[in-house]
């Protein structure tokens, strides 16, 4: 019995290993390609549940769906009630694994041939140049799948006859409940609702339980996939604790009417049974299983602006937090994650640029230590945020926008500690020529912070740079005339001098700030490593 009880785990985690190694290796595939579609095909709920669907059952991954879209939403690319439908679908998308193992496992007994197919899957993944091997993972994981499901039904064929229906729960409404608590601890933990359903199918086979047995597990294993999503709402910012309550409360609504389908269900099956055409109870599992979920988006995405609306209500939008789009969980995907990385930068930038403008403006800002504390903390998150993405040289225009943000942060970083120098901020205020020049660099700010950055906002600063840099020396000349013949002192001329080069400085790095900013958002391509290297120390 121990040997039977080890054989089926061990193939449930081989089904486990299959699944993760094939979502892996077709996320990989994909590429950018798929979050692509599900960007820009999500116009409405409804296109939105379809794209969910398609990209969730060709990834054989609803997470991944789901982590993709929190960070078009995070980064103000997708709206929420937009995210919704795509959240909806991706429940139907998952019930395409059940699907594949009933016909390829159960049909076709792919098994057979599943082994040979787990050694050409390696060899490509050893040897095979380029995209090869990440084929070569996808290979096998989806013989895996088969292999794992072959080694649980040899584990629970010595179960066959000893294992009966007799023993768990009964068709009656409170045995139908407990089988729905079952089917929910079972996804919890194996943390996957297809291993559950896999597992259903395979004790379905073996006579260990009956359809209506098998529908009421299938029910709670659906149900029991938002414990991830509880999880998620814990700690996650608002975009990620709105999508896990949404999640939460869509599969909620969607397992009650599946429960009460149940007995419908039942009776459907035994009058297919016993009539001419015969029921497989197999294809009837699954077959229900999409149903129900197909029947949920149905009900749900005429009101889905109505249900976005309760989501909001549950989780309001926090304050004014610079870094609140920058979620841990966004990191198991680069790409979602670099989309929130790039909006908070950019609103960083904004809000220090409003800063500055402040700061050379009158009156000053009534509480600059705070402000400035906050923008430096929001930096220092952005930072240690950007440093946990992973992105790699293959990753072509990805990886230059994630460089991009760390120059971003580098130079945002060295604008705020000139924020802090007041003794040759306040030294403006007392020259004309300086007064005129840090005026010409406010409007300038004022006028980025209100709009969106362009190339052509970038540009004016490069030349308010250029402009500085010429007038310094023959600023420094006038200046030191100034003091040699005692029309200033030699103290005021010294402070003068600092703020000339505060102001040049300060315009460089703003210049540096949006080149990066532009560079980050796509909007233009990355300079050559050497040509990049002379901007950055240039002056």
């Amino acid at each position: 019995m121990y040997t039977s009880v080890l054989t089926a785990l061990g193939g449930l985690g081989l089904f486990l290993l299959g699944m993760q190694l094939m979502t892996d290796g077709l996320r990989s595939l994909a590429g950018n390609r798929l979050r692509h579609i599900l960007r820009t095909s999500t116009k409405t709920p409804r296109s939105g549940a379809v794209t969910g669907a398609i990209v969730t059952a060709l990834l054989q991954s609803s997470s991944a769906t789901t982590v993709a879209t929190v960070g078009f939403v995070s980064a103000g690319l997708m709206t929420f009630p937009q995210a919704l439908g795509v959240i909806f679908g991706a429940n139907i998308g998952t019930t395409v694994t059940g699907w594949m193992v009933v016909i390829l496992g159960f049909k076709l007994k792919l098994e057979v041939i599943a082994l040979p197919l787990v050694f050409i899957g390696v060899l490509l993944k050893i040897f095979g140049p380029g995209a090869w091997k990440t084929f070569g993972t996808v290979l096998t994981g989806f013989s895996l799948l088969f292999v794992g499901i072959s080694a649980l039904q040899d584990g629970m064929a010595y179960f066959e006859g000893s294992v009966s229906p007799d023993i768990f729960p009964g068709d009656t409404w409170f045995g139908r409940f407990e089988l729905v608590l079952i089917g929910a601890a079972v996804t919890i933990v194996a943390q996957s609702s297809s291993a559950g359903v896999a597992t259903a199918l395979v004790a379905l086979t073996t006579g260990a339980i009956t359809f209506p047995q098998a529908a009421a597990l299938v029910v709670g294993m659906n149900v029991g996939t938002t414990a991830t999503a509880v999880l998620a709402t814990v700690g996650g910012s608002v975009a990620t604790r709105r999508t896990g309550y949404a999640h939460v409360i869509y599969n909620l609504l969607t397992g009650v009417i599946a429960f009460f389908l149940l007995p419908l269900v039942g009776n459907i099956a035994q009058s297919l049974q016993a009539g001419p055409i015969g029921f497989d109870p197999q294809i009837g599992l699954v077959a229900f299983h999409s149903m129900f979920n197909i029947l949920g988006v149905l009900l749900v995405i005429g009101v889905t602006p109505q249900f976005a609306r309760l989501v909001t209500l549950l989780v309001p939008a926090r304050g004014p937090d610079l870094a609140a789009r920058l979620d841990q969980s966004l990191l198991k995907d680069p790409a979602a994650a670099l989309d929130a990385a790039r909006v908070t930068v950019r609103d960083i930038n904004r809000s220090a640029m409003k800063y500055l403008s402040s700061l050379l403006g009158k009156p000053k800002p009534a509480h600059p230590e705070r402000e400035l504390e906050t923008l430096e903390q929001a930096v220092e998150t952005a930072r240690s945020f950007a440093g946990e993405i992973r992105t790699q040289t293959t990753d072509g225009a990805l990886y230059d926008e994630h460089r991009a943000l760390f120059h971003d942060l580098d130079h945002l970083e060295r604008l705020l500690h000139r924020c802090r120098q007041t003794e040759r901020i306040a030294t403006l205020d007392a020259d004309p020529v300086l007064y005129k020049k840090a005026t010409d660099l406010r409007r300038a700010l004022d006028a980025a912070s209100q709009t969106d950055m362009t190339p052509e906002t970038a540009a004016h600063f490069n030349l308010l740079r250029k402009e500085l840099r010429e007038s310094r020396h023959s600023y420094r000349s006038e200046t030191i005339d100034k003091a040699s013949r005692d029309e200033i002192a030699t103290d005021d001329a010294m402070a003068r001098l600092d703020a000339m080069r505060w102001l040049h400085r300060v315009a460089y790095h703003i210049w540096r700030v949006t080149h990066h900013q532009l560079v980050a958002e796509g909007a233009i391509p990355a300079a050559p490593l050497a040509q990049e290297a002379r901007l950055e120390t240039d002056d």
